[in-house]
Parts: structure tokens; sequence; C-alpha cells
């Protein structure tokens, strides 16, 4: 078994070569430089100068020349693949992440750009939305759904919202995200 590839064989990025499908956002290449627009967001994305841009069948392929191809340029073409399909994916539909408050007395409330968290302190915690960042609160102020365009503030957010009450593993309250599983414990028993 051959761990790294020897000197002329070929390098192939396995997330570099997939193809980032565009949906309805629009893309103009010049040169390495894409811009985009969505219903959502718009801007632009500059690439390296190894690695070359076009679009197909409403895809957006980004490939390396052969001549061109080594370690890190294998590395670069993976990142700056994923860094361009998140933010076509920001322009179009965006981002969205759940966060689920338990705990008898736990919520939340929005009041403009700031959100109150009553998380079972002494005091409320007041945390101001970034912008660009939306919140959406039921009734009971204990499920949170965070609507973004950029995919790093989004995660960013949602980590300050967890940080402040995480949640502990014998009654499972606090602040988790929807998807997440907690590790439960057993608590004390008493002697029979």
């Amino acid at each position: 078994m051959k761990l790294f590839a020897q000197s002329g064989e070929d390098y192939m990025s396995k997330i570099g070569r997939k193809a980032i499908p565009l949906g309805d956002v629009t893309v103009e290449i010049q040169g390495h430089v894409i811009n985009y627009k969505g219903k959502n967001n718009s801007g632009s994305y500059v690439l390296p100068d190894v690695i070359n841009a076009e679009v197909k069948d409403n895809m957006l392929y980004l490939n390396v020349p052969d001549k061109m191809r080594n370690r890190t340029s294998n590395s670069d073409w993976g990142l700056h693949h994923a860094l361009l399909a998140n933010r076509l994916q920001g322009a179009g539909t965006g981002f969205t992440k759940k966060l689920i408050i338990e705990g008898l007395g736990y919520k939340a409330n929005v009041a403009g750009s700031k959100v109150v968290f009553s998380l079972g302190y002494t005091h409320k915690i007041e945390l101001s939305l970034p912008a660009g960042v939306t919140l959406e609160v039921d009734k009971s102020g204990q499920k949170l759904l965070f609507r973004a365009t950029d995919k790093q503030i989004l995660g960013e957010v949602c980590a300050k919202v967890r940080a402040m009450r995480p949640p502990e593993p014998y009654k499972g309250t606090g602040v988790r995200y929807a998807d997440e599983v907690i590790a439960r414990k057993a608590g004390k028993t008493k002697a029979a």
C-alpha cells in the first residue's frame, strides 16, 4: 500500500473535482475572479492562479492543469471548492441551524436585533445578532431557528448560544443543536 503519490503520478482532489450546482445563482467568470448573484446575496470570489473555473450545464467546475498539480495545489483545490460552494449556496438558498432549549423556565425572546435568554442563571443574558443573521423563535421560546447567508457567521453565533448553557448529562437541560445526541448518565440511586 502506497501512502503518497510518487513524482510523476497524478494528483487529484476528491472534493475539488466535484461539480458545484448553481441552482438559481448566476455566475460570471472573469479570469480568476468569479462574480455571483443570487436572491439572498451577491459578491465575488478570487481563485488562486493555479485553479481554473468553467460553467457547464448549470454546474461550476474547478480544475487544476495536469502540469501544475502537486500536494499544495491539491489541498488548495479542495479548500477553494468548499469555500466557493458555501458562498454560492448562501447566495441561493442560505443556511439554517436549529437549536433547542430544554429546562423549566429556560427560554429566549427576540427584541429587534437582540435576543434575551433566560437560562436558569440569576440574570438574563443578552446577545446581539450580527448583520445577516436572523432568528425565529416559537411560542414556547424553546425552539430557535437561525438563518444566514454566511455559513461561518451562522456557526459562530450558534456556538455562542450553545456555550451559554451547554446540555448537562443527567437531566439533559441546556441548549443543544436539534440533531445533537446527548450522552445521558444515570443519577445516584439509593442503597437498598
